[in-house]
């Protein structure tokens, strides 16, 4: 059993929005999803699958999908001409069969034209067109009215040809004219139809068009005076305001900038506001520019109507003052409606008491409220028919009688003279009338009806009251005879496949529908109770009594929080909160008899037809015949029941509009907006319906091809493979014998299930029965619960083989690694014993270029000290001032003397140098480069310019004033080549360059 919660349903295929990609495309044939012209062939149906085919099929512009019995119609947004040229329409009319065709409007109004040709009983058709306003339900319906323009006119006959044009002409005529006395602007569509249309066009015996008639149904009438929030009036109060000309605005008293109360939201401009249209088409209807003129004067005496206030009296036996600005109102209003100024006040501030068997007459004061209650339904009571018409003795209803009696009184022109009907009517029932009047053929000129009904959709608002409540039980009504159509349409399918089914267990919305019209109590009966008694009504009471009666139903709710009276009733498209506020007071619609006799006074053309003076009083019945009280909700139940009377008396056919933006825009498809339109318009309990019984369908072929592993599992078969369609080779195979070849592996896969579910279940042995299942002609249907089980066993069969497949990979993948592994060993090992050696290599190299090099710098050195010796006279060593032998010195010190020779380079290198040693350190190397005598110091003195500035260059050119002195070194051992030798200590010459001054010895 499905379930519903704030219009989102739950149930077995909730969780189809889960599945894998994998198994989504094998349920859905590997087909593209814009490719899929019927929404059954979705597999699983699930809303993600419906919402995503619908939305694939948006996007390659594809704007009609079927639905079973219905058509979905996406609203483009935009002009798609070649989708309605008469080429076309003529190509599905002459097509074999249309419905193999691409899903069209066309292929629904051919297939009724065609069971009205073949005579099929039930012989009239029905088309149920609904959806938002918004959505493309007039050009739908304009559309087929197109079609059979083009398919019932005689070929021979251009005279029947002309006929059916100006039929055509007349009903698209009418279609702007009952969109502004009609619609409004409400807060979910600009264009909001606020009543129903059942639209019946008339055939001959030569299936011909000879006529239509056009049926209303529930005006919301109250819209006139009273408009919630954000929302506006009737768009025909708006383009007398905005179209008018300047001397019509002087005429009707319609000054620019005015304001008014029944006219909220103003400065809101909508493509609906367009007068021009609306009047060319009353014109083209029969309404001569004068009776225009006039309707539009009554129209705006009642926007002048809703700027009359009251003040509260403090003396109940006075009547209630009118305020400052109301008073030029009043004289305005009476002017507009031809009407006295006194008996006009007097009528909406006194009210007329008859009591007793005398009818004693008693006049008493209204309160402020109740004065404001008569202004109202003054205003109801000019444009719409009140509840009950009095003269007769009896209740009329032009809707309730038989179709052939009601369109007898519709005869006549209306240019000149005032229909005689008209007395039955009001304002907008007479611009029905009036239509019907120009289209309808005679009763004995046609024999069958094709018809076309606009209804309402599903309503939920913030504040919902009488009249969401009728249309919503509306909806209820027509979505259970949609149900019972379409689960008609579901046996048909099951039996031509040949399964054993007789009953799909799904949600019936009759619970529902005994909660609001049930006998001997409901929401309806308990309205009508309280109308009924003499009492003053009570919202909170109300509240009461329908909870306390009706607390067992399961579709009435409670919201606890609410400081408002209301009640919750849940629908098949979700809960809606009603307020019981009001709620007895719209039921009862009350019209005070002194207001009718107050228009019996007018002077008005339209008024004096509309309110003729021999009506007598409504209230004013005789004690012989009095009448019932009848209630709106009495009188819509009625007229309903009468509808669902002429749907099951056809064959009906349906067509859901949707909007796939609130905006307008083409090429933009919003999920959200699309599935609460889905919700309300009845096509989301079509999925529900469909998926309580067989939602997955699959054919033979895919079935053994997905499932065939699973003869894996079953002992008696082999596991070995297998072909269920040999096409190669043997293409001439028949369909008989393709069939013939899978039925033996069909039973081997079903044999399985048993298998499957009890081991899907071991604990509980209730539940190991086989899953729901059948096997038809060339699908197999079955469950959700049956797929999940096949799933599961297909997934064990995979999971079977992928450990198989697994376990031989990991051995190949380790012994791959393995020998990867002993390879890069010895690639590792060679390439380090390779960089070693290049690494030596490289040392050996680098140390050889150092060592040439210092060679060569020793060599140099050398060289240019010996070029920069003193011109004295060379010496041996033995003929040193000291003589060696004179002052033995110690092997050890010999080596070092002989050390410091040989590095002196280093040594003045590391004195001089930017980094290196400093102090005492530099000092020390200084002196043992330099080799200074210890003997006496006194001798002589030099001073050196390493231990002030340091030594530039050997070759460094003289800076400063410098005086050159070339005299005999006193550097020791000056006289002797700089050649190493163990056996006497040399020295060097080197050229001082001071800065300051030269020493002196």
């Amino acid at each position: 059993m499905l379930q519903q919660v704030n219009g989102h349903s739950s149930g077995p295929n909730a969780h189809g929005g889960e599945l894998r990609e994998d198994l989504q495309e094998f349920l859905g044939q590997d087909a593209p999803l814009h490719l899929l012209d019927d929404l059954t062939k979705v597999n699983p149906v699930t809303l993600e699958t419906v919402l995503r085919c619908l939305q694939a099929r948006y996007m390659a512009d594809t704007f009609y999908t079927n639905a079973g019995c219905t058509l979905v119609a996406l609203n483009p947004f935009k002009p798609v001409p070649q989708l309605y040229l008469p080429e076309l329409m003529k190509e599905y009319h002459a097509a074999p069969q249309p419905q193999k065709l691409k899903p069209h409007i066309f292929t629904v109004g051919e297939q009724t034209y065609r069971n009205v040709k073949s005579l099929i009983e039930p012989v009239n058709q029905s088309i149920v067109v609904s959806g938002e306003s918004g959505a493309g339900k007039t050009w739908t319906s304009r559309s087929l009215m197109k079609f059979y323009a083009v398919v019932a006119a005689s070929p021979t006959s251009w005279e029947s040809h002309k006929i059916a044009e100006r039929i055509e002409q007349r009903i698209l005529n009418s279609n702007p004219v009952m969109e502004a006395f009609g619609n409004a602007c409400t807060l979910r569509n600009n264009n909001s139809s606020r009543f129903g249309k059942f639209i019946q066009l008339q055939l001959n015996r030569a299936q011909q068009m000879t006529g239509a008639a056009v049926q209303t149904y529930l005006l919301e009438k109250t819209r006139v005076a009273c408009q919630a929030s954000s929302e506006r009036n009737f768009h025909i109060f708006y383009q007398i305001c905005k179209g008018a000309s300047v001397e019509e605005r002087l005429q009707w008293h319609l000054p620019e900038g005015a304001t008014f109360s029944w006219l909220p939201n103003p400065e809101r401009t909508l493509e609906e506001d367009c007068f021009e249209v609306t009047r060319e088409a009353m014109l083209h209807l029969g309404i001569d520019t004068p009776t225009q003129n006039n309707i539009f004067k009554v129209l705006a005496g009642l926007l002048h109507l809703g700027n009359v206030r009251f003040a509260d009296s403090s003396d109940e036996a006075q009547p209630c003052q009118l305020m400052d600005d109301a008073k030029c109102s009043v004289r305005t209003l009476a002017s507009l409606l031809c009407l006295p100024e006194d008996p006009l006040l007097e009528t909406l501030q006194i009210r007329t008491i008859r009591a007793g068997r005398q009818q004693q007459v008693f006049r008493k004061p209204c309160s402020q409220a109740e004065c404001d209650t008569r202004r109202d339904c003054l205003a109801k009571l000019v444009y719409a028919r009140p509840l009950r018409i009095a003269g007769s003795g009896s209740w009329v209803f032009p809707e309730q009688g038989p179709w052939p009696q009601f369109q007898s009184t519709l005869r006549g022109q209306v240019a000149t003279a005032w229909p005689r009907f008209s007395s039955l009517l009001r304002l907008f029932d007479w611009l029905v009338s009036v239509i019907n009047s120009s289209i309808c053929a005679e009763p004995n000129s046609w024999t069958t009806f094709i018809g076309l009904l606009d209804v309402y959709g599903f309503e939920s608002f913030p504040d919902n009251s009488l009249e969401q409540l009728c249309i919503n039980y509306a909806n209820e009504k027509l979505q259970q005879h949609f149900v019972a159509h379409y689960l008609r349409a579901q046996q048909e399918e099951y039996t031509v496949e040949g399964l054993e089914w007789s009953f799909v267990n799904y949600q019936d919305n009759q619970t529902c529908l005994d909660l609001i019209e049930g006998s001997p109590i409901s929401i309806c009966s308990l309205i009508n109770e309280e109308c009924r008694l003499n009492r003053p009504s009570s919202a909170a009471q109300l509240q009461t009594r329908i909870e306390s009666a009706l607390a067992g139903s399961p579709c009435l709710g409670h919201n606890k929080l609410s400081r408002e009276p209301s009640f919750i009733v849940v629908h098949y498209a979700g809960p809606v909160r009603y307020y019981t506020a009001g709620l007895v007071e719209k039921n009862k619609d009350p019209i005070p008899p002194e207001l009718t006799r107050l228009l019996q006074q007018s002077q008005d053309p339209l008024l004096k037809v509309l309110f003729p003076t021999e009506e007598k009083s409504q209230e004013e019945p005789s004690s012989q015949s009095r009448t019932p009280v009848l209630t709106v909700v009495s009188k819509f139940k009625a007229s309903l029941e009468q509808l669902l009377q002429v749907l099951h008396g056809t064959t009906p056919h349906y067509i859901r509009c949707i909007k796939p933006n609130s905006q307008g825009q083409a090429q933009t498809f919003l999920l959200e907006e699309v599935l609460s339109q889905l919700e309300a318009c009845g096509l989301v309990e079509t999925i529900h319906i469909s998926a309580a019984g067989f939602p997955i369908r699959v054919s033979h072929q895919n079935f053994v091809e997905r499932y065939g592993l699973l003869r894996r599992l079953h002992p008696h078969t082999s596991p070995g493979p297998y072909s269920p369609f040999p096409d190669e080779g043997h293409s001439g195979w028949s369909p008989h014998a393709k069939e013939a070849m899978l039925q033996p592996l069909l039973q081997d896969i079903l044999h399985t299930l048993p298998a499957l579910t009890q081991a899907a279940t071991p604990g509980d042995p209730a539940e190991a029965m086989p899953a729901s299942v059948h096997c038809g002609k060339t699908k197999v249907f079955m469950t959700d619960s049956t797929l999940e089980v096949l799933e599961r066993g297909r997934a064990q069969v995979l999971e079977q083989c992928a450990r198989c497949i697994q376990g031989g990979w990991r051995r190949y993948r380790h012994r791959k690694q393995e020998r990867q592994r002993q390879a890069a060993v010895l690639i590792q090992a060679a390439i380090r014993s390779w960089l070693t050696r290049r690494h030596i290599q490289r040392l050996h190299t680098a140390a050889t270029v150092i060592k040439r090099a210092w060679q060569k710098w020793r060599i140099r050195m050398a060289f240019l000290a010996s070029k920069e010796l003193d011109d004295v006279e060379e010496k041996h060593l033995f003929q040193a001032p000291c003589s060696l032998s004179s002052f033995p010195l110690p092997q050890a010190q010999t080596r070092l003397l002989g050390a410091i020779i040989r590095l002196w380079p280093l040594g003045l290198v590391l004195a001089n140098a930017a980094m290196g040693v400093r102090g005492f350190q530099r000092k020390l190397v200084v002196w043992a480069c330099l080799q200074l005598p210890t003997s006496s110091p006194s001798s002589y003195t030099i001073q050196t310019i390493q231990e002030q500035a340091g030594v530039a260059s050997i070759r460094a050119l003289p800076q400063g004033s410098i005086k050159f002195h070339c005299r005999k070194s006193p550097l020791r051992y000056a006289d002797i080549c700089p050649e190493p030798s163990s056996y006497s200590v040399t020295g060097f010459n080197q050229i001082l360059l001071e800065r300051h001054r030269l020493g002196h010895v």
